[in-house]
């Protein structure tokens, strides 16, 4: 179940303690479903955090600082996945806290589809979800043009 718990405008001037109840979110339990029905999911944890939690196939890992420009349909060096602004982002960082105020940021550039991971990475692995992202249509789109070749 997607929730938000406060708009985006009602926190423009609020402190950053609060970004965390901000934004949409989309919990673990969700998150083969979300896959299901086309969702992206993008891993914003850094080299250093992937190398040492572990990675998330199926994943889009994009440094957090890049996000805004490959999501945004609108940028010139957006993702060819970046289709709309309803398209559907799932946001993962290490434990879910970088997360909402890239997804604020998101939301305030018009990518009303952009969700935060509760509990990040750590509760996708705690949770025994790590495969949940390999179902992917676009993991599926690549690697049948891989083995085409």
């Amino acid at each position: 179940m997607r929730a938000a718990l406060l708009d985006s405008a009602s926190v423009s001037s609020a402190p950053a303690a609060l970004f965390p109840l901000a934004v949409e979110r989309t919990y673990p339990t969700e998150l083969a479903a979300a896959v299901a029905r086309g969702a992206v999911v993008v891993d914003i944890r850094g080299h250093d955090e992937r190398a040492a939690q572990g990675t998330l196939p199926g994943a889009l890992a994009i440094d957090a600082a890049l996000v805004p420009e490959r999501l945004d349909p609108a940028h010139p060096n957006h993702l060819a996945l970046a289709t709309g602004y309803d398209k559907e982002w799932i946001l993962v960082s290490a434990y879910g806290v970088e997360t909402h105020r890239v997804v604020l940021g998101l939301r305030r550039r018009g990518l009303r589809g952009a969700t935060a991971l509760v509990g990040g990475y750590a509760a996708v692995k705690s949770a025994n979800l790590v495969d949940a992202v390999t179902e992917a249509r676009h993991v599926a789109e690549d690697v049948a043009r891989v083995t085409a070749h």
